[in-house]
């Protein structure tokens, strides 16, 4: 019983939401529940964040496993974008202890480098039918050399990006490796994205734990619902055109990056 009095349906709501949506487009965790925790339940931008790597570790787990034990991962790629992400990300959380920035400087960063992610991913969305046309032909003729540094690249910008906001490991990522990879099958592409932003977000949310920015039971709300809500999803995803989905996301994500920018 005791449990069940710390569950807040509410958030168990908002996770099953945000599960649907995940597993409906592929993308939006970090990109949805980061700024509703923020901005329908008044949770600080630095718990939110945190407590969202957190939640996407635990989740995005469950795909990895199901994806290495089909062999959709190609463990190249992820150990490239690794190479990259985990010190970018372990140096973003040290310069934030070592500076001791004020709290509320630290939210007010995070609300704007949420509402710029927000808008570059929304419009990778959009764009992504027109950025493979125009640049995957030029980028995937690339040698080998240049390509396994653009990815570490990747990596880097990510680790800071999904450190500081909690965004940028779905659309943004995804995004880029069709660039860089564009003879890569997206089922490979979206798979070893997903296993990525494992240890990504679990560094990055270990860093904020150790902090005291988490906060328990609103995570075990949000995995309450997420959950059921991303199995759901795949039974229905296949049903849906890939442009409605897209398009969709795309606009609630440009709705919420206003707000948070204006």
């Amino acid at each position: 019983m005791s449990i069940l009095h710390h569950i807040d349906i509410a958030y168990v709501l908002s996770g099953f939401l945000v599960g649907f949506l995940v597993g409906m487009t592929g993308v939006g965790g970090g990109s949805l529940m980061t700024p509703l925790l923020i901005l329908l339940f008044g949770i600080s931008p630095a718990k939110a964040v945190a407590t969202d790597l957190i939640y996407a570790s635990i989740t995005k787990t469950g795909g990895s496993l199901v994806h290495a034990f089909n062999r959709m991962i190609d463990w190249g790629v992820v150990a490239r974008l690794a190479t990259g992400s985990l010190p970018g990300s372990v140096v973003t959380l040290l310069t934030f202890y070592y500076l001791g920035i004020d709290s509320e400087v630290v939210s007010a960063m995070i609300t704007r480098v949420l509402g710029v992610a927000l808008f570059f991913t929304a419009t990778a969305l959009i764009l992504r039918p027109w950025l493979l046309r125009t640049y995957a032909g030029r980028l995937g003729g690339t040698s080998e050399g240049s390509t396994r540094a653009y990815t570490i690249l990747t990596g880097a910008v990510l680790g800071v990006l999904v450190t500081i906001s909690s965004v940028g490991a779905g659309a943004l990522g995804v995004t880029a490796l069709i660039l860089l990879y564009p003879r890569l099958p997206i089922v490979r592409i979206a798979a070893s994205d997903i296993a990525h932003a494992v240890p990504l977000t679990l560094v990055a949310g270990v860093g904020h734990l150790v902090s005291g920015s988490i906060n328990l039971w609103l995570l075990a709300s949000l995995l309450t619902g997420s959950l059921p809500g991303i199995l759901l999803a795949s039974a229905f995803a296949p049903r849906l055109p890939d442009i409605a989905l897209r398009l969709t996301l795309a606009a609630i994500l440009l709705i919420v990056a206003w707000k948070l920018l204006f």
